[in-house]
Formats: C-alpha cells, structure tokens, sequence
C-alpha cells in the first residue's frame, strides 16, 4: 500500500478511548490505536495527532451542571493532556518517537506548544500529540485539530468516529438514516450536520483542507484512509 497523503493530522474524541467496561482510558484500546499508528509511520507517513477529553471531563457538560463555562474548558483540557499520555506511552511501547506539545504550560509533563518545533518534530519521524486544545476556552478539540493541521500544512485532516461516515441523521438511532459519500464544507454547514462544530469547518472550508470522516473501530481503516482507500465520507 502507498500512502496518499505524506503529512496527516489525525482527529480523536477522548471517547475513543473507553474500553467496554465504560473506564475512561482503555488500555487494550489505546494500544489498538498505537499500533494502526505505528502501520502508517512505518509507510513513512508523517502524523500529528490531536485527542479530545469527553472520556473524561467535558467543559459543555460542566457548564450545563452549573461551572462556569471557561473553568469547564479549563477542566476539559486537562484532560486532554491526560489522554495525550496514556497514548504516548502506548506509541512508545510500540517504539514510536513521539512528543506532546501543549497549548496550556506544564513543562514538566509536556513540552509547549511552538510550531516551529512541532514541525520540525514531524520532519524528523516523530509523532507529535497536540494538547489542551487551542489553549483557550468556548473552542472545542474539532477547532483545535483544524487550527493545527493547517499549522503543521496538513494534506488532510482525519476525523475518526464511532460511525462510518456522515449521515443525515444519527444511524444509531434512526434506521433509515443515509450515508453520505462525499460533502462540500457548504454542505455541512447549510445542513447542519453534526460533524465537527461550524468554526472547525470554516476554517477547513476557508483554507481548503479535505476532512475525511471514518470509523475508527474498523480494524485498518486508518491505514486505508491514508492510502486513499474508498471508505468514510469525504468534505471538500
């Protein structure tokens, strides 16, 4: 298989992680996601990763219960370094160099996040786990994963869910929901679909860079979406 991309940025939700047991870091699972990793790093493949932290704490949810909605955010990314963690030393178990660049300063975890060094990171076969989102709150990790993959010239932004594509409707709950194939960026934001909130997709949409959709529990699709395999729902 030849990858089609050379440079990714690869999206996760921190549910992703969850094991079966509902434990908010599945070990079994983010070893699962370490080694379809290390697959595309072995095809030279150059990977940014950027994770979210649901599994954990989700700053919409807090504010919803009564925290201040920035100190929510706060919370949830947090988190997300946490995250970054667990699936560093899984990459690193499977022998893969890998930094974690944070928006938020804990120098003594993480390294912060400067471009310049990311880029470099990547260059030199490093996968390189951005944290903390963009570092300020009301953002989600969808906007964070754009803001990045434009910042590293990302040829594609990989967004890994628990569905195989983009419907018109939830397929979990609707039986008659239908799949998209491929989308314009216009396209989602005139429907509404629920892909990634409408910051992320306009920034993709304004500086031209392709989302692939796909199911990330699919063992190998993260590879076949890499080598331009026809799976998931393309935006363009």
């Amino acid at each position: 298989m030849e990858p089609k991309y050379k440079r990714i940025l690869l999206k996760l939700s921190g549910e992703s992680l969850l094991g079966k047991d509902g434990y908010c870091i599945s070990l079994d699972v983010t070893h699962g996601i370490a080694k379809e990793i290390k697959e595309l790093h072995e095809l030279g493949v150059e990977i940014s990763v950027v994770l979210g932290g649901g599994n954990i704490f989700r700053g919409m949810s807090g504010a919803k219960n009564g925290i201040d909605r920035a100190q929510g955010d706060y919370m949830g990314m947090l988190a997300t370094i946490i995250n970054a963690m667990a699936l560093q030393d899984a990459l690193e178990k499977q022998g893969i160099h890998t930094r974690v660049q944070s928006a938020i300063a804990m120098n003594q975890v993480v390294e912060p996040y400067i471009r310049r060094r990311a880029v470099r990171h990547l260059e030199k076969g490093r996968v390189v786990i951005f944290a903390a989102g963009t570092g300020n709150p009301f953002f989600t990790t969808d906007t964070a994963a754009s803001l990045r993959a434009m910042e590293m010239h990302a040829e594609v932004l990989l967004k890994a869910t628990k569905v195989d594509g983009i419907y018109d409707k939830d397929p979990k709950k609707h039986d008659d929901a239908q799949r998209f194939d491929s989308l314009t960026f216009l396209d989602v934001l005139n429907k509404g679909l629920q892909v990634m909130d409408s910051t992320a997709i306009s920034l993709c949409m304004d500086h031209k860079l392709p989302i692939l959709v796909f199911d990330l529990f699919e063992k190998g699709n993260i590879k076949r979406a890499v080598c331009g395999e026809d799976i998931g729902t393309l935006v363009s």
